[in-house]
């Protein structure tokens, strides 16, 4: 459920706690470096930056002791003028966000004592520092949401802009694509799901016998791999972090003794126990088991969309139609078996947008081409489907133009005024808020030279 690649965020935030660390066991002297309006900037943030920075291989444009002075310094600008504007984060988000991250650095790490070892600070002193972090990072970001909010360039407003560019500074458009998808479940056999189900069933017996540790059968059974080398354990986690049949069951939960009934969801079979309740959030351990679908039936299910293939490339049957008769697929299953890209809401895609064995089968295809019957795993279903793809569009890499890409233009604006707009804001900001810079620290050339007055 979780993959095994640290984000940028994550690689920022556990550095930033390793610097701390590191700052505090080597006792430097801290000192007041700039004040902006109530808030201090002290010579052990400019340390902490600079060490996340080192540790994360991120160059610093410029001198250190004056560039990170000053990102400080806008953060609190922002933060200054939310706390005026009443802008607040979700506790609930926050603490999610905490939880989710500390879980990560768990499982990462193999133990909360290894994680307390490595960061040189307790849990509870990672997570203080974290909330902090992150309760900041929302904010800003609200904030600069509200400074941005009315910026909507009109049509008119981004042919303007795009006659105003050279040829040279219009953007490339990668490789675009349309992708309708036709897609059969193959049938789990009553036999295996009774075999599962039977194998938790004798689990849970051994654990309420006392036979058994549930973490340790987690550790050898569970087919949830991350959970798994935690022994089961998910951290805490609020209910709409959970799928519903899981949560309901889950939070239903009581006595840590205990072992919850099967619980289906569409990643497989589960058994649950309670390791502890903290208000509106909880941890527990499970054990999942997925059935396992018959080569044979694998097989009957491709033979079938083969023959569903013939029926549209002999002009039978429009794929259109033979997805509203035999796809399996729902979200797609109204509208033609259109793919729909979830990180743009659009049905273009670019190549590593797309399922890996789908961008396989149509790298090569031409438009209005079928591919041959394959299988795959379907993501958000956690299980394995078998399908045939019909490639309806493709726009082969391009120079940005305003008939095919005008959206890309227009986002490029916005990005630009937005820009625009929160930098005139930190020059007005400035001239409001009272800073002060030690004298020592203030010989650099800032971006906003109206610190310094």
């Amino acid at each position: 459920m979780k993959n095994n690649i640290f984000d940028s965020w994550l690689l920022a935030i556990g550095c930033w706690l390793l610097a701390s660390g590191c700052l505090a066991q080597d006792n430097i002297i801290d000192e007041v470096i700039w004040i902006v309006g109530e808030e201090a900037i002290l010579r052990s943030e400019v340390e902490e930056e600079r060490l996340r920075a080192q540790y994360e291989g991120q160059p610093i444009s410029g001198d250190p002791y004056c560039v990170i002075p000053e990102q400080l310094a806008i953060q609190k600008l922002f933060l200054h003028q939310a706390e005026l504007d009443s802008v607040e984060a979700n506790e609930s988000s926050v603490s999610s966000q905490v939880d989710m991250r500390m879980n990560y650095y768990i499982s990462q790490i193999g133990s909360k004592e290894k994680m307390e070892e490595y960061f040189r600070k307790t849990s509870s002193e990672i997570r203080e520092e974290m909330m902090t972090a992150v309760r900041h990072q929302m904010i800003i970001q609200q904030m600069q949401s509200k400074l941005t909010a009315d910026i909507q360039p009109t049509p008119a407003e981004v042919r303007r802009y795009y006659n105003s560019l050279s040829v040279d500074s219009l953007p490339m458009v990668p490789a675009q694509v349309e992708v309708q998808i036709l897609s059969i479940e193959p049938p789990v056999p009553v036999e295996e799901t009774e075999r599962i189900k039977s194998q938790l069933r004798e689990f849970t017996e051994r654990v309420t016998s006392g036979k058994a540790d549930f973490s340790m059968l987690a550790r050898l059974y569970s087919e949830d791999t991350e959970s798994a080398k935690r022994g089961g354990e998910l951290g805490f986690v609020g209910k709409g972090q959970l799928v519903s049949a899981f949560a309901d069951v889950a939070f239903n939960l009581t006595d840590p003794k205990r072992v919850s009934r099967i619980v289906e969801t569409e990643y497989g079979y589960h058994i649950i126990q309670l390791i502890e309740r903290k208000g509106d959030r909880i941890n527990c351990r499970h054990i999942l088991l997925k059935p396992r679908v018959s080569y044979m039936d694998k097989q009957n299910a491709v033979a079938r969309l083969d023959s569903i293939r013939t029926l549209v490339l002999t002009d039978s049957l429009s794929f259109e139609r033979a997805v509203a008769q035999f796809s399996e697929d729902k979200s797609t299953l109204m509208n033609g078996g259109l793919m729909t890209n979830p990180t743009t809401g659009a049905s273009k895609f670019e190549y590593q947008d797309l399922p890996p064995e789908i961008a396989r089968q149509i790298y090569s295809m031409k438009e209005g081409d079928i591919s041959a019957p394959f299988t795959m795993m379907d993501r958000s279903k956690n299980k394995e489907v078998c399908a045939i793809v019909r490639l309806k569009t493709k726009r082969e890499s391009h120079k940005a133009n305003l008939t095919d890409d005008f959206q890309i233009i227009r986002n490029i604006l916005m990005e630009k005024l937005s820009g625009e707009t929160i930098d005139q804001w930190i020059r007005n900001k400035q001239k409001e808020i009272y800073v002060h810079i030690d004298p020592n620290w203030r010989g650099c050339d800032f971006q906003y030279p109206g610190w310094v007055h």
